[in-house]
Formats: structure tokens, sequence, C-alpha cells
């Protein structure tokens, strides 16, 4: 049966925010602030946090910063998902990834239906990973990033999920779906 298993071990993730926009900073970054709250009271780690511009090279540099830090199992990113000519996160990361998670905007795309209906067609929500570095791409509203946790990630990134999570597929944890 798929859920929460209460008996097993949890094994906090280390996870990063990285949040893309031209004009928000850690004064009015709700929505990093939302997934650091959500995270953290989860019993994950808050491995780091930053702001970017809608910069393709800016978001690479952050990204490719923390992939290449062991200390960093998850990235999670807020903003520039969107159709505005400033929303570049795919175009930034898409190809730094080795294996992409189609599933994710499946799933994320069910969920946002319930809460915003067809504007959930003007998400481009999506996941993958690079390196061996999960990165999950969310929309920079409050819902969105709400919806995103509660709905997707809390329940992939908890390592007592069942019938399995991706926290056994983090290097550290492996053993954890064995």
């Amino acid at each position: 049966m798929s859920g929460i298993d209460q008996r097993a071990t949890f094994y906090p993730l280390q996870i990063a925010v990285l949040t893309v926009s031209d004009t928000r900073d850690a004064a009015t970054d709700t929505s990093g602030a939302l997934l650091v709250a959500k995270l953290t009271g989860a019993g994950h780690v808050l491995a780091g946090k930053a702001i970017v511009k809608d910069e393709v090279t800016e978001i690479r540099a952050q990204v490719q910063t923390w992939v290449a830090d062991p200390a960093v199992d998850v990235i999670i990113s807020t903003g520039g998902t969107g159709f505005s000519p400033r929303d570049v996160t795919p175009e930034a990361v898409k190809p730094l990834f080795r294996r992409e998670m189609d599933g994710f905007a499946v799933l994320f795309h069910q969920v946002s239906l319930q809460t915003v209906g067809v504007a959930t067609l003007q998400s481009r929500a999506f996941a993958g990973q690079i390196e061996d570095t999960f990165m999950f791409c969310l929309p920079g509203s409050n819902g969105a990033c709400r919806d995103g946790w509660e709905n997707i990630l809390a329940l992939e990134l908890d390592s007592r999920h069942k019938p399995c999570s991706l926290a056994g597929m983090v290097p550290r944890l492996r053993h954890v779906c064995a």
C-alpha cells in the first residue's frame, strides 16, 4: 500500500532552495520562504538558499555550484517557469539534466488543475536529475509551491514513503529502498 510507514526511519534530505526572480529579494521572497518552512517543518535540512535573476547564466551557475556540493541532495527552484519573455528556468536547467522526470510535470498539473483550473497550462513546472542531484522546478506563486510540496514532494522526498521514495536514490541513502 502506498503511503508513509510511520514505523520506518526518517532520513532527512539536504535541500537547497533557489528563487528565480527579477523582482524578489530576501524580504519579499514569499515562495522561497514557504518552501524553506515546508521542508524544515518536515524534518529536512536547508542546505542553501539563493535568489538569482531570470538569467540563464545566473541560474545555471547557482545550480551547478549546488550540484558540485556533496552537502546538497536536492534542489527546489521557484519561479521562471511561465511564458513571459523573462521566464527562462527551463532553458537554463534542462540542458544540465542527465535524466528528466516526466511524471513530475504530469502530477504537478493534475494537482494544480484542482486549485487553479486550466490556468495550470501556463506553468512549465518540471524536474530531473543533474548528476546525482534531483532538481524540482516549481512556478513562483505561493499556491503552486504549496501544491507541489504538499501533494508531491513531501511524500516523494520522505524516506518512509512506501513502496519507495526518491530519498533512496540519493547516493548516501541508497540503502533505504534496497
